[in-house]
């Protein structure tokens, strides 16, 4: 597999993480499966079939996606990897958390960055639809770090759902990485997230009054001060700190036991350099993989107006030729 290596037109970080946003594929066809889940809420998964559909459905490996804080199947990097897939032959979803799809999920829970019991039930209800097949996981940023906590808590009985799995610019220090995105030009991105985070909050307390502080909600300027307020107590943690401590997925690192890469920019804007973890602090079974540049789940290549084919082909070529 070829090294990333950043364009010359396209210089650091930042310009390497907001430039995909502008070339974005086009949508994908897929099919929409609504699961309903364990506790009266609902996911929604989108399906892509493969361009060459002629081997047995069930046993052709499937690449199931997890996507970023605020994102959905629709982000760049879901329908890049979803076209990827099916290009190669295999089956494909991305799976959209709670309230991601387009509709508001009925809880007053939605997701959160270690939400591994969620994972695990979709994994494991995936493995269960279709046990010929071999799985493959790919988490991206926030669904990165999900995944790897999952992985890490689930030590040698995650080779009952997956053959490998991948992370992608996953922030597995939640601490370091909030306060890195309270300061400086990070304050772009955190306002972007606090809109639209803003907004779901907005809808929640519509639909269940008095679920939190609505002022201290709308005021907050940062993300440490709206996980404080909203996502820590919506998911049974005492506040930002714990929220923080016990969702990373750094301390996990060491207790992973299925092959699995871990993929993150050194000058990913959104986790300082100091934060990535260290070969020591990963276990035997996990690969490193951190080039200089191409920002948070960026990888732009080629002459303008680039292209967002080198994350695809670098993960592809890990579960195919590497695992």
């Amino acid at each position: 597999m070829i090294p990333y290596r950043a364009p010359g037109w396209l210089p650091g970080g930042h310009l390497q993480t907001v430039y995909p946003l502008l070339i974005r594929p086009d949508p994908l066809p897929c099919h929409r499966q609504r699961w309903e889940t364990p506790d009266g809420d609902f996911i929604d998964l989108d399906w892509v079939t493969a361009a060459d559909a002629s081997a047995q459905p069930d046993c052709r490996p499937l690449l199931v996606i997890f996507h970023g804080l605020e994102g959905s199947s629709n982000s760049h990097y879901a329908l890049t990897l979803l076209r990827a897939a099916a290009a190669v032959g295999w089956a494909a979803v991305a799976v959209n958390f709670r309230g991601c799809s387009g509709e508001s999920n009925r809880l007053p829970r939605a997701y959160h960055s270690g939400d591994s019991e969620e994972i695990d039930w979709i994994l494991r209800r995936l493995q269960t639809a279709s046990p010929a097949r071999r799985h493959y996981a790919v988490g991206v940023s926030l669904g990165g770090n999900a995944l790897l906590k999952w992985l890490g808590e689930s030590g040698t009985s995650a080779m009952d759902c997956l053959h490998a799995a991948v992370a992608v610019s996953a922030p597995v220090d939640l601490a370091a990485c909030g306060h890195h995105l309270a300061h400086g030009f990070n304050r772009v991105y955190t306002r972007h997230f606090l809109h639209s985070l803003k907004r779901s909050a907005a809808g929640k307390l519509r639909r269940y009054p008095g679920l939190f502080d609505e002022r201290r909600m709308r005021a907050a300027r940062n993300l440490y001060e709206f996980d404080d307020v909203v996502t820590a107590p919506l998911h049974g943690f005492s506040g930002a700190d714990d929220y923080w401590r016990r969702a990373s997925s750094k301390p996990w690192l060491g207790a992973i036991r299925l092959p699995t890469l871990l993929l993150n920019a050194v000058n990913d804007p959104f986790l300082p350099a100091q934060a990535l973890p260290a070969a020591s602090q990963v276990g035997s079974s996990v690969r490193i993989d951190f080039p200089r540049h191409g920002g948070h789940v960026g990888f732009v290549t080629g002459s303008p107006p680039g292209q967002l084919v080198w994350l695809p082909q670098r993960i592809l070529h890990y579960f195919q030729h590497e695992v």
